[in-house]
């Protein structure tokens, strides 16, 4: 390849081994090009605005609705048919999951399965700590039930 990418979309016209000092020497060599067929930047920002939708609606439910955090909570709120939504990280144990997914299944809750990992999760709660899972009981100010997507 005789071009390289710069940032700001611009592409220099100079070769491997003449480098990046010979093009900040002569910056009449840049060329401004759109950018190749295909290449779109959307849906890496939709996927960072429907995960920062979810980490806003996860914060008011745990300032204002009722929640247990962890696998024995989840289960029990599961088996006492108190969830309404359940969500689950992404790198939580295979046979957990599906455990959990079961008890759901049978209590006909939804689940949703987190696009991050126990540390991201965690954190979109406002903890310090992991968090696998989670069950929502009241979803308090927060509409994240209706509009959460279930991924059963």
């Amino acid at each position: 390849m005789d071009q390289t990418l710069v940032p700001s979309l611009f592409y220099l016209a100079v070769t491997p081994r003449e480098g990046a000092a010979a093009a900040a020497q002569n910056p009449s060599r840049l060329a401004a090009v759109s950018p190749p067929r295909g290449a779109t930047m959307v849906a890496t920002k939709k996927t960072k605005k429907s995960t920062d939708n979810i980490n806003n609606k996860l914060q008011l439910v745990m300032k204002s609705g009722k929640y247990t955090l962890g696998y024995k909570t989840v289960l029990r709120t599961l088996r006492n048919s108190k969830s309404k939504l359940v969500i689950i990280a992404n790198n939580c144990p295979p046979l957990r999951k599906s455990e959990i997914e079961y008890y759901a299944m049978l209590a006909k809750v939804t689940v949703h399965h987190f696009h991050g990992n126990n540390v991201d999760l965690g954190t979109a709660c406002g903890k310090y700590f992991r968090v696998c899972c989670l069950s929502i009981i009241d979803p308090g100010d927060s509409d994240i039930i209706k509009t959460t997507p279930g991924d059963q």
